[in-house]
């Protein structure tokens, strides 16, 4: 048996009825996170839900309950689901209303909703890199909004995927952003660069840990924007996100990434990450 959250519940999965007429579905007017479990217990629970929070404020959205009770609700649901390694994935939309672009007034309240799946460790990629593909960024101007409007991220990643790739790199003309559903560094000359934290990017949790990570082990790092050029002559490229984690690229649309194996800060920076993964203790 499964469960899911539903507002402030823990339930099984056929309990959880979505009106038809949800802003969610209608409008995607709502924002989300994932949450990373590793050892049964969440991983940078805090950080996420915050985020969570102030994607929620940025499209004034309020979350109806505090950010304790989304946590000890994301345990349970973790819990009930008697999850090992895997993710929490939740949301919240605006509620359910007839269809009108305004939003609807007080008497619509939002709807949140969670599942938790047991999901294991790409470990495949994390040892042998992968292969990505430049695709034109066509988002709209928000990407530090975790919004549940992800059309332009699903057509960009299915391109990659239909050339065999692992990951779409997006470029605003030639100014490479993030990956469609991941961040992207480059390294070169012991300095890892990454495009800043504005609007035009999604500042990823799993990024802030892997700035972390690099202070750690003494690697300098640039928030800059690169352009394509600069990004295909870095010694190595990685992306990163919940599930991703830290994945070496080694090739970009034919073009050999260094020596075309994942490079010697790369692996100081997985293993700097993995000494961050929870070993059973709370989060």
């Amino acid at each position: 048996m499964s469960f899911s959250l539903w507002n402030d519940q823990i339930v099984k999965n056929e309990e959880v009825l979505v009106d038809k007429e949800d802003r969610g579905y209608q409008f995607g007017d709502g924002v989300y996170e994932v949450v990373k479990v590793y050892n049964g217990e969440l991983f940078t629970a805090t950080e996420h839900i915050d985020r969570f929070y102030d994607s929620a404020e940025k499209i004034r959205i309020t979350i109806p309950y505090t950010k304790d009770k989304l946590h000890q609700l994301l345990h349970q649901l973790v819990e009930a689901n008697n999850i090992d390694t895997g993710h929490v994935y939740f949301q919240i939309t605006r509620g359910a209303g007839p269809r009108n672009h305004i939003f609807p007034g007080d008497d619509v309240k939002p709807v949140i909703t969670g599942n938790a799946k047991e999901n294991p460790r790409p470990l495949e990629n994390f040892e042998k890199g992968v292969k990505a593909t430049f695709v034109e960024d066509i988002r709209w101007l928000r990407c530090d909004i975790k919004s549940l409007n992800l059309l332009g991220a699903v057509l960009a990643k299915q391109e990659a995927f239909e050339k065999g790739c692992y990951e779409a790199i997006l470029h605003r003309e030639e100014i490479v952003t993030e990956g469609s559903s991941s961040n992207i560094y480059g390294i070169k000359d012991g300095v890892l660069y990454t495009h800043p934290a504005n609007n035009l990017i999604l500042n990823g949790i799993t990024r802030q840990v892997i700035i972390k990570c690099a202070a750690e082990i003494g690697l300098t790092v640039n928030e800059q924007a690169m352009m394509k050029e600069q990004l295909l002559a870095m010694e190595e490229v990685i992306v990163s996100s919940t599930t991703s984690e830290v994945t070496p690229v080694i090739e970009i649309d034919g073009t050999v990434i260094g020596n075309g194996t994942p490079g010697e800060w790369t692996r100081k920076l997985q293993a700097q990450f993995e000494t961050k993964i929870p070993k059973g203790i709370k989060a």
